[in-house]
């Protein structure tokens, strides 16, 4: 029985009592937030934080995304000092921030650079829900505009991956106007005929999804993501109808046309490979 317990074919592990929780270190299992199984953390993290079981996709963080999709040793980080200020003198807005840095390792919500993917050079942004819930502040705006006029400069693709709770409320209209600034950088971008692929993830409502994350070339989602501007029950309470089940999740907008395909974070990097040779000059001498 015990050798059947610890047999490969074992994909979690079940915990059966408060005491044995308590045994075990802090860290070591994770529960899927799916399924409710219990997993080693160890395998999560080797399988892209996505459970084995139910495939549900986990929160990805910007350094487990970078790690996953770079070539190694590419990527090089732009802007990375760049910090918010407190415009409105919102109350406590500095210390939740600082809380926040200290947590995540990151002095924002977004990480800036570029590296190649399987060879082919790209700027990128890649959101972190982690820190104050990928909201969309100054700051975020500023790195997106920066990393897409640095993309344009150099003649390379921009990749995105949106991860967002919407406009930061604390900085008031100086967050909301960044909704226009990315937006016009874009429209720069793109009509210099630089290639922009959005990857929206779980994650991307409210301001950011009615800006820079739905405008790309391609716009792609991972599986499960939460996407939509307003929330569901004030859309319900304004429109006094009951949505389905699935409404703002990626497959409803992949079947409604909002989006270009949902993509399985395993596949992700195999995927954006074939776009890259696609609308390189090495792909069209192919």
């Amino acid at each position: 029985m015990l050798k059947d317990f610890f047999s490969k074919k074992k994909k979690y592990a079940s915990i059966p009592s408060e005491k044995a929780k308590q045994d075990i270190p802090e860290g070591l299992m994770q529960k899927c937030e799916g399924c409710q199984k219990i997993y080693y953390r160890k395998e999560m993290n080797k399988n892209l934080q996505v459970c084995p079981n139910c495939d549900h996709h986990h929160q990805f963080s910007a350094e487990e995304r970078i790690t996953s999709l770079f070539d190694e040793g590419s990527f090089s980080e732009w802007d990375k000092d760049i910090i918010s200020a407190n415009p409105l003198g919102f109350p406590d807005y500095e210390d939740k921030l600082e809380k926040d840095r200290k947590k995540t390792n990151l002095n924002d919500a977004v990480v800036t650079g570029k590296g190649t993917i399987n060879g082919f050079e790209v700027a990128v942004a890649i959101m972190d829900a982690r820190f104050r819930m990928g909201s969309m502040g100054s700051v975020v705006g500023e790195k997106i505009t920066r990393a897409i006029e640095n993309a344009r400069t150099a003649s390379i693709p921009f990749i995105i991956f949106t991860a967002s709770g919407g406009a930061r409320m604390q900085e008031g209209v100086l967050s909301l106007m960044q909704m226009s600034k990315t937006s016009v950088a874009i429209d720069r971008f793109q009509s210099s005929g630089g290639l922009m692929i959005s990857i929206m993830t779980n994650p991307t409502t409210g301001g950011v999804s009615a800006s820079f994350a739905s405008v790309g070339d391609y716009n792609f989602a991972e599986p499960g993501a939460l996407i939509g501007f307003a929330g569901r029950r004030i859309i319900e309470q304004t429109i006094r109808e009951k949505l389905p089940e699935d409404f703002q999740t990626a497959e409803f907008q992949l079947k409604h046309g909002q989006l270009d395909k949902v993509i399985p974070r395993h596949q992700m990097k195999e995927t954006l490979t074939t776009i890259l040779d696609i609308h390189s000059s090495r792909g069209k001498d192919n």
